[in-house]
């Protein structure tokens, strides 16, 4: 798999929160010059993202990030406020403390909520990996599997690990054929990517990529 390939998968993420409008408009130009699936921006800018890429390529947003500890409907709200405001994709930090807890109906429901509320956009579910019991992933398999998520997605980046080549593995045999994978949170190089891609993901959210093909 070459670079472009890969590229093709990739989001090219800025979710610091000291992003600026000049860095979130570098990077839309950057993933339009590579190729990008998508970029995936702080809520604050895709109404403006949006406007300034048009449809040449897809603009993705988090809510309930990176903590996921927020109410349903609080996240409810941020989902309709991200598509109202143009967002294609939302990528959603489930509750952790209700996985922790054992409450897979609560899960089920938060989730389903928010797929609700996204009118047909893409919606992908992050779990937080490192986070997690072998168990714990697998129930959470299960109710991503349910829900009519899009997707499953490892890590925000912002805890204490990001994607593995064991959980993308894991994620891609217990959840269900129609759910993809998205491996994200500490990917540097090519060579990560193309083993977790391997492995089972078909997204990659990443910041460094698109800087190493540029160099």
């Amino acid at each position: 798999m070459d670079q472009t390939e890969i590229l093709g998968r990739v989001e090219h993420t800025l979710l610091t929160p000291t992003a600026t409008w000049e860095q979130v408009q570098a990077l839309c130009d950057e993933g339009k010059q590579f190729g990008a699936a998508a970029v995936c921006i702080p809520p604050r800018f895709v109404k403006r993202a949006g406007d300034y890429v048009g449809n040449s390529i897809k603009v993705c947003t988090v809510i309930g990030f990176p903590n996921g500890y927020a109410t349903p409907e609080v996240k409810v709200f941020e989902a309709e406020d991200a598509i109202r405001n143009g967002a294609d994709e939302i990528d959603m930090v489930i509750n952790q403390g209700l996985a922790k807890s054992g409450d897979w109906e609560g899960l089920l429901a938060e989730i389903r909520a928010v797929k609700a509320s996204c009118n047909g956009r893409i919606l992908k579910v992050i779990i937080e990996t490192c986070n997690l019991t072998y168990d714990e992933k697998v129930a959470l398999c299960r109710v991503v599997s349910m829900s009519g998520a899009d997707f499953i997605k490892t890590s925000t980046g912002f805890a204490s690990g990001g994607a593995t080549v064991e959980d993308v593995k894991l994620l891609r045999e217990h959840v269900s054929p129609d759910v993809r994978v998205k491996a994200s949170g500490g990917i540097r190089s090519f060579e990560q990517a193309q083993a977790l891609i391997e492995a089972g993901a078909d997204r990659i959210g990443a910041s460094a990529l698109i800087a190493l093909a540029k160099q």
